[in-house]
């Protein structure tokens, strides 16, 4: 993936310098009314791409913080319900020993069984 992002990179770059070098140019820039700049179109081509690149990347870091913000949120939902199912197992728990300490002994109703010279148990 590296030598991908660096051959896009060249080739973008590679482009900015052949454009740069075709077109100098001086052309207007009017920021606002009554501002206007004159600079070659390959330098104001290249800020411009600058400025995208940076705004670009802003929004990266922004989705990248929603998304973590998000992850950061459903943990802390999956805690309190795996929080909340450990609390259910243990009163299950209690439940079941409670409910086995009221059964009758099932080994004290039953006769010992004998074994028999030809029984196969």
């Amino acid at each position: 993936m590296r030598q991908v992002n660096f051959t896009l990179i060249f080739v973008i770059c590679l482009a900015l310098v052949l454009f740069g070098i075709e077109n100098t140019q001086l052309v207007p820039i009017k920021i606002i009314e009554g501002v206007e700049i004159r600079a070659p179109l390959s330098v104001e081509l290249i800020v411009t791409l600058g400025i995208g690149a940076v705004l670009a990347w802003i929004f990266s870091v922004w989705v990248q913080v929603q998304s973590s913000l998000s992850a950061k949120e459903i943990v802390e939902e999956r805690e309190v319900q795996i929080h909340n199912l450990q609390e259910d197992i243990e009163r299950y728990k209690a439940e079941l020993e409670e409910q086995q300490r009221l059964l009758p002994s099932v080994s004290s109703s039953r006769e010992p069984r004998t074994r028999t010279a030809g029984s196969d148990q």
